[in-house]
């Protein structure tokens, strides 16, 4: 695996953590740069495949310097995993020349869904890198003429794609010019007089920067994970040590458990937000003027999560230090190094406006949202806030322009063929022979939305594979259309903080070294029944008094 790189400073643009590279189950190790919060030594802002503990100054010998040094990483294994790659092979196969084809599937249909299927173990059981495999897969369905090869490439036009993908590079302006730290700094400075603030703080800001930062991910990593590791450092709060549970262990479950209510909070906050609302409107579900409606409708289940969520872990997973005196006195330290805010920063800012608002009234005036970013892009460029270099490094961003579009495709294709209808009929029959209401289909099938994540590393990945079907069986089972559409996606951002591979921060988290996994699975499970718990209760009051059902 690639060593990958995070900046919170002024310095040159790093490639931003790419969302899907925990799917290979590497848990990583997230060191804050020199320039966070922290007044200890400076620590290598390295992500690293394995957890180093935090050195000493160099000492001046040579033999001191050599002991220093780590051994280099491994190279990576060269080609498939072997047993990954027969079972995810093996499930298209078993699905094409086992399963019985039922008379109203052709047989075009089911050989794509046995791709499809296969293609989607992959990305479970990891034969391959993500990009590859989904390559893989896209290979199959035009060598063996399911697809046309038109029709397979078709999603690469897809403009929520485009947008995801020009998502990444804003994130990369919040962390090149250091605006997102410098918003957090200031939250940190106005409430970390104690723990609890602290948490508070960090919450509350990174729910105003992300309409802007359209990626949990690169949030978390490129802002709030490095200002967290080096709060916790100057509390003699350590990774991988007794320590943690001094304060480091309570801020990264705390920021992760609430980093979902801030991306379903706003349409444009997270990915897998965008690329639902598209599926929705090809499965028939139009949602007029999508960012205000959908800011609507999760405003106060959201708002109340998000409050409730630092004072609950703070009950459940209590901090031992309750008071952090010295955080704010170390924020304005920071703030006053980093001096006045910078012409790149009030760009961005300007920027970043622009695009939320034509996010916002883009469709009275004919601005997509993908113009309105490609806008957005352009203003950086032209200003050179961004240079062409900056967007060639985004790796994460073709490699999600090339797997993401060839998912979106073959899910697209399954609806054409007729493979999700049947799918949901099917599953409307078993639902009305148990004689269920709507909203006790309504339940079981968010229910069973939320915990088949276990099963995925990638909310993206989950969204495109799953949420069309789904989709498909809220309606066959008398589901509003806007409420079914709405809760799923909201429930594509609550079960991102499930595990620690269950989403890009969370893995950035987990690598930390603040939170043992058994603790990580009980405090993922505990989180998701409290959120569900708000969202349930006070959604159900809340979409009834907007007339959604």
């Amino acid at each position: 695996m690639e060593r990958l790189r995070l900046a919170v400073s002024h310095r040159p643009a790093l490639p931003l953590p790419t969302p899907h590279n925990h799917l290979r189950r590497r848990h990583l190790q997230l060191q804050p740069s020199p320039s966070s919060l922290s007044l200890s030594r400076p620590i290598s802002p390295h992500l690293c495949p394995t957890p180093r503990r935090h050195l000493h100054p160099l000492l001046a010998s040579a033999s001191a310097a050599q002991a220093a040094t780590p051994d280099p990483a491994p190279a990576p294994a060269a080609g498939a995993k072997l047993l990954p790659l027969i079972l995810s092979v093996g499930v298209g196969l078993a699905v094409q020349f086992l399963a019985p084809r039922p008379a109203e599937v052709t047989p075009q249909a089911w050989q794509l869904l046995s791709i499809f299927l296969s293609t989607i173990a992959g990305l479970v059981l990891g034969p391959l890198p993500v990009g590859a495999w989904a390559f893989l897969g896209l290979t199959a369905t035009v060598a063996t003429r399911t697809l046309p090869f038109t029709a397979a490439f078709g999603a690469f036009t897809n403009e929520v794609i485009w947008l995801i993908v020009i998502s990444f590079f804003f994130a990369r302006g919040f962390v090149k010019t250091g605006l997102g730290d410098r918003v957090a700094t200031y939250f940190v400075k106005w409430l970390g007089g104690s723990t609890l603030g602290l948490s508070y703080g960090l919450t509350i800001s990174e729910a105003c920067i992300a309409p802007a930062m359209p990626s949990t991910t690169a949030r978390a990593g490129g802002v709030f994970l490095p200002i967290v590791k080096s709060l916790s450092l100057s509390a003699g709060s350590k990774p991988n040590d007794p320590s943690a549970k001094k304060l480091g262990a309570y801020l990264v479950q705390s920021q992760l458990q609430a980093s979902g209510n801030s991306s379903a909070l706003f349409l444009t906050a997270a990915a897998q937000n965008l690329l639902c609302m598209k599926l929705a409107e090809e499965a028939g579900v139009k949602i007029a003027s999508p960012w205000i409606s959908w800011f609507k409708v999760a405003s106060l289940p959201a708002i109340i999560s998000l409050l409730a969520t630092p004072y609950l872990l703070y009950k459940i997973f209590p901090p031992e230090i309750k008071d952090t005196p010295e955080a704010p006195a170390l924020a304005a330290k920071k703030l006053e190094k980093m001096g006045p805010v910078t012409k790149n920063e009030w760009v961005m800012v300007a920027t970043m406006l622009l695009a939320v608002t034509l996010w916002i009234f883009g469709d009275a005036i004919g601005v997509s949202s993908v113009v309105a970013a490609m806008i957005g892009l352009s203003i950086l460029l032209l200003l050179g806030v961004l240079n062409w270099d900056d967007c060639l490094n985004e790796k994460s961003a073709w490699d999600t322009l090339a797997w993401f579009a060839i998912l979106v495709g073959m899910a697209g294709q399954l609806t054409n063929v007729g493979i999700v209808s049947w799918m949901s009929n099917c599953v409307a029959k078993v639902l009305q022979s148990f004689s269920l209401s709507w909203p006790a289909a309504f339940g079981v099938l968010q229910a069973s939305y939320f915990f088949i994540h276990y099963l995925f590393a990638s909310q993206t990945a989950h969204v495109g594979a799953l949420y069309s079907a789904f989709l498909a069986m809220h309606l066959a089972a008398g589901v509003p259309a806007i409420l079914s559409a709405l809760a799923l996606t909201y429930n594509s951002n609550l079960f991102g903080a499930l595990t620690h591979y269950s989403s890009g921060q969370s893995a950035l988290y987990y690598g930390a070294g603040y939170v043992d996994l058994p603790d990580v699975f009980k405090l993922g499970f505990t989180a998701a029944a409290i959120n569900a718990l708000i969202w349930g209760v006070v959604g159900t009051f809340w979409w009834k008094f907007l007339g959604l059902y």
